[in-house]
């Protein structure tokens, strides 16, 4: 279990992330067009797993236009958005934002991925959604970086993701 604030108050998650330097676990996530992708459909690219609690938050949003930003930046690399939103709220954001460097995913069926990854809000007042996590993974989906941001008002750091990616 690991400790964040929101707002200053403490909140609890149920584990913690993957450890760098292991293989990243699967997935199912459902897209935007209620397809279902797992890690393998992006096999061979590097990958940055931007998570957060919901898309309709100040701070989410900004961490899925910055990344979407970067995105058209790197070669070989996948931003995935994963959030517990509903994938047509994901949709309507990204659309009205015109955000296309980044695929959105969403855990709203059975909340798997924050369990396996660890990072489910296990009680205060986001109970049940994913804390603001950004995890990186190399072409091989090794995990190369992981930071659960301490505060979930705040941004993540983009720079050492972005750094993570040049190193793996």
């Amino acid at each position: 279990m690991a400790t964040v604030t929101l707002k200053g108050n403490p909140i609890n998650t149920s584990s913690n992330l993957p450890e760098v330097g292991t293989k990243a676990p699967d997935f199912l996530l459902t897209t935007t067009d209620l397809a279902v992708h797992s890690l393998t459909n992006y096999k061979g690219s590097k990958v940055v797993l931007n998570i957060f609690p919901s898309i309709d938050t100040g701070t989410c949003a900004q961490s899925v236009r910055t990344f979407n930003k970067e995105a058209s930046e790197l070669g070989n690399t996948k931003v995935l958005c994963v959030s517990r939103d509903l994938p047509f709220a994901q949709g309507r954001f990204c659309g009205a934002e015109g955000l296309d460097n980044v695929v959105n995913l969403s855990d709203f069926k059975d909340g798997s991925f924050g369990k396996t990854y660890g990072l489910n809000i296990v009680d205060g007042p986001l109970e049940g959604l994913h804390s603001r996590c950004v995890v990186v993974l190399d072409e091989n989906g090794t995990v190369k970086y992981t930071e659960q941001v301490g505060e979930i008002v705040d941004e993540p750091n983009y720079k050492a993701a972005l750094e993570a990616l040049q190193d793996a």
